[in-house]
């Protein structure tokens, strides 16, 4: 959470932050389904928020940061549960019954809810050219991306659980966007890195009644969980919690929220890659077709952001040479 300024950033820093974002979420949807094959999908969640905003907050203690200031916390709460209870838990529980392509292709639709649901920057937005373009086109990118998933996923037969699941993956991107920019546009006196905390720790909490509601506890069996779930829950934990979803919301500070919306562009191209590279997975020519639109699409939406920041530069340059001027003339 942060003030409506946006804040100054190192440029390198910004850049290590999308780097993390960017792969390390791609990587999740992989480690998401390797972890609810041996631990029921609510539970595992309950399981990866609170050890991971618990271990958070230990942290920040340990920074000296002030952990407790109501005002954020209730902010935390309230963007956590949009962002990582609703927005992230739909991801999870419909991957006990989607391929994961089509997960990514539905959460793929994050961009285009930011420009809708960002009320304050509608003129900005959309009247930009290269920013509604580098929407649409980033979009049908995925599309191309998993198309032959897609047409496989369709042509197979459609029981409850699919149905349901493609529901509620209209709704999660919308829980997602709405509560990162409650995020930004919420003003906070803690660092970061304790809003982060209580976010994962208030969705943590929120996953217990969910899993006890589908009678999870009662069919879990620690013993049974094989080693390879919980080296996933592990990876999601440390990586896809604590360091992607700190980035993810420091970059909400420091960058405009459209632009820190292209990880959901750039995650199915990393989920591409790397299945390719560790999973022996097939890419075809159809596919490499969709990462290089996908990249375009990138390219378009922070095009207009860097023509505006130039533009601001030059502006202050000039002024600032006008004013030294006249500081001159008077002397």
């Amino acid at each position: 959470m942060i003030s409506t300024t946006q804040q100054k950033a190192s440029p390198l820093l910004v850049i290590i932050a999308f780097a993390i974002v960017y792969i390390v979420w791609g990587s999740t949807y992989f480690f998401i389904q390797m972890a609810i094959q041996g631990i029921p999908a609510m539970l595992m969640g309950a399981i990866r928020y609170t050890i991971a905003g618990l271990l958070m907050l230990g942290w920040c203690a340990l920074k000296g940061d002030k952990i407790w200031v109501k005002r954020d916390v209730l902010n935390s709460a309230v963007s956590g549960l949009l962002l990582l209870a609703i927005g992230n838990g739909i991801v999870i529980w419909v991957e006990q019954a989607l391929p994961s392509a089509m997960v990514a292709i539905m959460i793929s639709a994050n961009p285009i809810w930011f420009v809708v649901l960002d009320k304050r920057h509608w003129k900005e937005n959309l009247t930009s050219t290269a920013t509604v373009v580098g929407l649409i086109i980033g979009f049908a990118g995925v599309i191309l991306l998993f198309g032959e998933q897609v047409v496989k996923a369709l042509g197979g037969t459609h029981d409850d659980a699919r149905i349901w699941g493609v529901g509620l993956l209209v709704l999660g991107p919308i829980a997602w966007s709405a509560g990162s920019l409650y995020s930004k546009y919420k003003g906070s006196s803690s660092p970061a890195r304790v809003t982060t905390a209580w976010q994962m720790l208030i969705a943590g909490i929120a996953f217990l009644p969910a899993s006890a509601l589908h009678n999870e506890f009662a069919n879990f069996d620690i013993a049974q969980v094989p080693a390879k779930a919980w080296m996933a829950v592990l990876y999601l934990i440390f990586f896809g919690s604590i360091a992607a979803f700190t980035a993810y919301v420091w970059l909400l500070q420091v960058r405009p929220a459209t632009q820190v919306s292209t990880h959901s562009y750039v995650n199915p191209v990393i989920a591409v890659l790397l299945g390719g590279m560790f999973a022996q997975e097939h890419i075809s020519l159809l596919q490499i077709g969709g990462l290089v639109i996908i990249l375009v699409s990138v390219l378009l939406i922070n095009l207009a952001k860097y023509r505006k920041d130039a533009n601001e530069k030059k502006r202050v340059e000039a002024m600032s040479e006008s004013t030294e001027g006249l500081m001159c003339k008077a002397v």
